[in-house]
Parts: C-alpha cells; structure tokens; sequence
C-alpha cells in the first residue's frame, strides 16, 4: 500500500485575522499565523526540523526520515535507519551537516550524516530519551525521561556532560545562550521551568496561574518546545490540542493563534524556523498532520 503522506495546501484557504500573541496592542500590524501546508500522514509526527532548503520528519513506528522541499513541502525522499526501533525526536546539525534521531524503545541515539546518508551511527543514552536538541557548542542535548537528567554529546557520540535535573519527567531541553536551559516536563498540570546550569529551578511557568497577563488554563503533558531569539518559549500543550506561547521571564502566557478551523489535535512535535519565518507542528492524533505556518516572526511578547 502507498504511504506517500498527502500533501494539501492551505495558503490561499486560512487567511486568520486573530490578534497578535502579546502583552500589549500593536496597532496596524497584522501579526496573525498562516496556515499554508498541512500534509498527512498514517502514524504521529513525532520530531521535525529543517536545515537549508530541507524539512525532516520522523512518525512513529517508521524506520525512515520524510525530506521535504521546505518551499513547496514536496516529499523529496525518504532516509532509511533501519536500526530504528520507536523514535522520540529529530534534530538538525548545520556544523556538522547531519541529523540526531532519537529511539527510546532502546535508548539510543542514531545519527546520519547528511553528505552520506547511508553512514549512520548511533550509541546509547539514558532511559527513555525523548526531546532532542542542539546547542551552541554544537553538540547534541538528550533529556531522559525516567532519570530525570540531560546528556551532552559531541557528533562522535561522547558524553560531554550530565546533569540531574530539579524537575520531574523531563521532556524536551533546549540551552539558551546563557548556558541556562528551558525545560518542558511531561506532567499534569505541566510546568515549563529555566534551570540553571547545575540543574537547579531558577523560576517555573505552570505551578500556577500567572499573577500578570491573560490567565490560561493549566498546561496537559507539555511536550515539545520552540525558543525565539528574545527567549520567548512555544510550547506543545498535547492534551489540550494548542500551542501556548510563554514569554522569556516565564510569567505571562498566552495562546498561539490557530484558526478554529484547523482543529488542532495533539501537538506534539515542534520546530521554529526563524529565517524562513515559519513554524512547523506534528500532530499525535486525528490526521497526523505536519503543519507549516508561515508569518510567524512577529508573533511575540511585548516586554
């Protein structure tokens, strides 16, 4: 049976006249999302990313990465890994030119380099590696689940660091550039947390409702997360079928805005690509959609 993921395009359909997600009012500015690509698929987007001119996505249970054209969204090929058990994420490298995907069916990390797709390594990690990410040093970032705790590890697969982690279920780790790391972590109600290099909570976002700003309802199992430049956080809020936007300081959130007509069901991956202005979301549930939004860049937090 073909399992070519259908691709429909939404750019002359969803024009969304929503207001910008901020704390104050931008008169004159139409900072509303655009939906222009929703392609389906037969099982859960469970990472996307991109680099250069190519998109990658992993589903669930396949032994392969989708590459699509990041202008058109036209399915250009298919990546094999056939040691791939139950992928959790995916992560692009621009140093290196290669792709991190993780699989926490046996705890291990499988890279492909992108100049020879067929040289694939993979080594182990902690338990239950779900988020992947890349930081400044271009090293790959690995949060385990079950242990609690982040992994650091250079392209060649050795540990850099580790470190135990103040939070519970930990889902996906990004490190900002002041060495601080955000953290999304698989609960309910969900939390996002900064914490600092050693592990330890600086400040939380979700153990209640903010003070200041629009009150939200409490975050579902948090999953995937999206840092802008200015730290502004996008988070997957799975059970409750929307991406939520919490600002740099962690104390005002509001809700991305997505057309009703979407019907957004279980984010669950995220990417932003901010050169292209663009935000891609994989879904868990009812079409296993990846999502392409475009228009995306003024969609911040006013300070």
């Amino acid at each position: 049976m073909d399992e070519t993921p259908i691709r429909v395009s939404y750019s002359n359909i969803f024009r969304m006249s929503h207001a910008c997600v901020t704390t104050g009012e931008m008169p004159g500015t139409n900072c509303a999302p655009e939906l222009s690509h929703a392609i389906r698929g037969r099982s859960a987007v469970s990472g996307v990313t991109s680099h250069g001119n190519r998109v990658y996505a992993v589903r669930d249970y396949k032994t392969e990465v989708e590459v699509y054209d990041a202008s058109s969204m036209e399915l250009q090929q298919r990546l094999p890994l056939p040691k791939l058990s139950c992928v959790s994420g995916i992560a692009a490298c621009s140093q290196h030119n290669c792709l991190y995907v993780g699989d926490w069916d046996i705890s291990s990390i499988h890279r492909v380099d992108l100049t020879r797709p067929s040289d694939t390594k993979n080594w182990s990690v902690g338990r239950i590696p779900e988020g992947l990410s890349v930081n400044g040093a271009h090293n790959v970032l690995v949060s385990c689940l079950v242990e609690n705790k982040l992994q650091e590890y250079t392209t060649l697969g050795d540990l850099v660091k580790e470190v135990r982690l103040g939070v519970a279920n930990p889902w996906h780790v990004i490190q900002l550039s002041s060495g601080d790391y955000v953290v999304s972590q698989y609960t309910s109600p969900g939390v996002v947390s900064l914490v600092g290099p050693d592990g330890q909570v600086l400040r939380s976002f979700g153990e209640s409702l903010p003070q200041t700003g629009l009150e939200v309802e409490p975050m579902r199992y948090p999953v995937s997360l999206a840092v802008n430049k200015a730290g502004d956080i996008l988070v997957a809020d799975c059970r409750n079928n929307r991406i939520l936007a919490i600002n740099s300081a962690l104390s005002r959130a509001q809700q991305f805005p997505i057309a009703a007509e979407v019907a957004l069901r279980n984010p669950y991956a995220l990417w932003l690509d901010e050169a292209h202005d663009r935000l891609y979301v994989g879904e868990q549930r009812g079409r296993h959609r990846l999502l392409v939004f475009s228009n995306v860049n003024r969609i911040y937090f006013k300070q």
